[in-house]
């Protein structure tokens, strides 16, 4: 048995750097790059794909990719795990043993399957829609890699079963390692967003080289423990704050599930062993759940938008103005209007003197007639009939389909985890024989403020404070990190449940859970229903919350002199 492997990944999205395969093939030793493709839009458009093509469904990208770089993965004896396929795996698999054939190239191909409980929703109580995925764990990868793959294709697996698999096939891990596997979660949760683990949407980004940023290694151990790296020569940075921003991002409290092991988030320790070398250590694994989440995706109707523009004096007589106007002139009015006026007020501005503001509205039905191009043709009409100063951000459109996203969940014993061999033969896998009922994380109220911090200034609370925050279906999450000990004892007894309301507005009429992570100076906040029904039913401004750690960032709080010294 190896002593460590090294798993590199090089996709966090459908979209993300094309190149980064060929980048991290050639940047250095590894024994397995991993690629994350998928996201609950992507499920969506998938989805869409498959319904007009049913041979699709897969992430075209990855094969595309496969076609520039296979022989170079081959050559460097790299094995490759990535769930590109999508809705369709089989279909991803059959490709790129077709790509193998036409280059020549001798690649033993497995895939993963048995997510897609689509045809079998109804009767699991998943209602009908149009696709039910349920997230699997890694042991289907770890039992393709074992018996000689050198690709291993899946549908939706959990992000970090991408890491587990080649990890519990490295090192022989079975059901019962729970810490080992818990080691191999975190170590995946940190990789799998790609760049995001060395410097991408990182709160302190002027502080270290940017650039063309490398993508992320994890150099596995056989207890679970773990360095995150990058290739040398590359941009970015991998360091405590970096690592710690990707552990807070799209989690809920300490107990991290997957269908594995539950990785204990509050257990782990972070040490810079060295320059872009991070030590993770001491992760905490617990029983997996008894059921599986699944990812639910229905089409909703369609849905179309119009953004105005408003300038100077007056903007909320504005606003209220063309709102009246718009809706009185509306040919048939849709099942549902949106109205949100975003300001950009400027910030040395007297209380009557404003920059500009947007006034946006989203309607939606399922009747085109209502959502289609007379309903953005209304507010063209108006513009030398309303408010000084009209002007539309965009020309009016025909509206187009959306979505909504809901979470789904199913025992693990009903979902058939299959993994199907270069040689055609399948086999099933078997759930954890150690899952057990949930554990739900109950919040963590502030602390009362016992020590005197001394003098303070009003600044952002991002001086000092790093954030990082993302969409959980409707809801979001918003974690807050601290660089020291005494910040984080000050953060923790300042940012309250109530707080945190009072410097995000939206949040005031919201379920906020509060989570403590101690280990790693750290708060998470999960905001429920911040996001409506999901990113594609949402028209926020910011409608992944990808922003919305930033935003709590600016707010003006009073922070210890002490600290603005350092």
């Amino acid at each position: 048995m190896t002593d460590v492997i090294r798993i590199g990944n090089a996709s966090g999205f459908y979209g993300d750097r094309f190149s980064a395969v060929q980048e991290m093939l050639e940047g250095g030793e590894l024994d397995y790059l991993t690629g994350d493709y998928l996201a609950e839009l992507t499920m969506l458009i998938l989805g869409r794909d498959r319904m007009k093509d049913p041979s699709t469904g897969y992430a075209k990208t990855f094969l595309r990719q496969m076609r520039d770089n296979l022989a170079l993965a081959r050559d460097r004896d790299v094995k490759i795990v990535t769930n590109a396929g999508g809705l369709n795996p089989h279909g991803l698999a059959v490709a790129l043993h077709e790509l193998a054939a036409e280059l020549n190239i001798d690649a033993q191909i497995a895939f993963v399957s048995g997510d897609d409980l689509v045809k079998q929703a109804a009767e699991l109580n998943l209602g009908s829609p149009l696709t039910a995925n349920a997230y699997l764990g890694g042991f289907g990868i770890k039992t393709a890699l074992t018996r000689g793959a050198d690709i291993v294709v899946t549908g939706r697996v959990t992000d970090a079963s991408l890491a587990v698999g080649p990890a519990a096939a490295a090192f022989d891990w079975g059901y019962d390692d729970l810490d080992a596997l818990a080691g191999a979660v975190v170590a995946g949760h940190i990789i799998e967003c790609g760049a995001q683990a060395t410097g991408g949407n990182y709160s302190f980004f002027t502080e270290i080289e940017m650039g063309h940023l490398g993508f992320p290694i994890a150099e596995l151990y056989p207890d679970g423990s773990s360095v995150i790296t990058k290739h040398d020569g590359t941009g970015g940075a991998v360091n405590i704050g970096t690592v710690t921003s990707q552990l807070l991002y799209e989690v809920r409290g300490p107990r991290y599930y997957n269908p594995d092991a539950t990785a204990r988030l509050d257990s782990v320790q972070l040490t810079q062993q060295g320059p872009n070398r991070v030590h993770i250590s001491a992760a905490t694994g617990e029983a997996p759940p008894t059921d599986l989440k699944v990812s639910l995706n229905n089409l909703a109707g369609l849905r179309n938008e119009i953004s105005v523009v408003l300038t100077g004096l007056d903007i909320e007589a504005k606003a209220e103005l063309f709102q009246t106007q718009f809706e009185a002139e509306l040919p048939a009015r849709p099942a549902e209007l949106e109205w949100t006026l975003v300001r950009h007020d400027r910030p040395d501005a007297d209380t009557e003197e404003q920059a500009s503001a947007i006034l946006h509205c989203v309607a939606r039905d399922t009747d085109p007639k209502k959502v289609g191009r007379a309903f953005a043709d209304t507010a063209v009409q108006l513009a030398l009939a309303s408010f000084p100063g009209f002007t539309m951000t965009a020309p009016p459109g025909h509206g187009s389909p959306y979505g909504v996203f809901e979470p789904g969940y199913v025992d693990a014993a009903l979902v058939r985890h299959r993994v199907t061999q270069p040689d055609g033969v399948s086999v099933e896998i078997e759930p954890s024989p150690v899952r057990a009922a949930l554990v739900v994380d109950e919040d963590a109220p502030a602390p009362a403020a016992t020590t005197d911090w001394g003098p303070t200034v009003m600044a952002p609370l991002g001086t000092i404070i790093g954030s990082r925050s993302g969409d959980k279906g409707g809801s979001a999450n918003v974690g807050v990190w601290a660089r020291g000990d005494d910040e984080y004892a000050w953060l923790d007894s300042l940012l309250s449940t109530d707080k945190l309301k009072e410097l995000l507005p939206e949040a005031a009429d919201l379920v906020v859970h509060r989570y403590r992570l101690p280990n790693l100076r750290a708060i998470n906040f999960v905001i429920e229903e911040i996001l409506g029904r999901g990113v594609a039913e949402n028209v926020r401004f910011d409608p992944q919350a990808k922003g919305l750690g930033e935003w709590l960032r600016s707010r003006h709080v009073p922070i210890p002199q002490r600290f603005l010294d350092h």
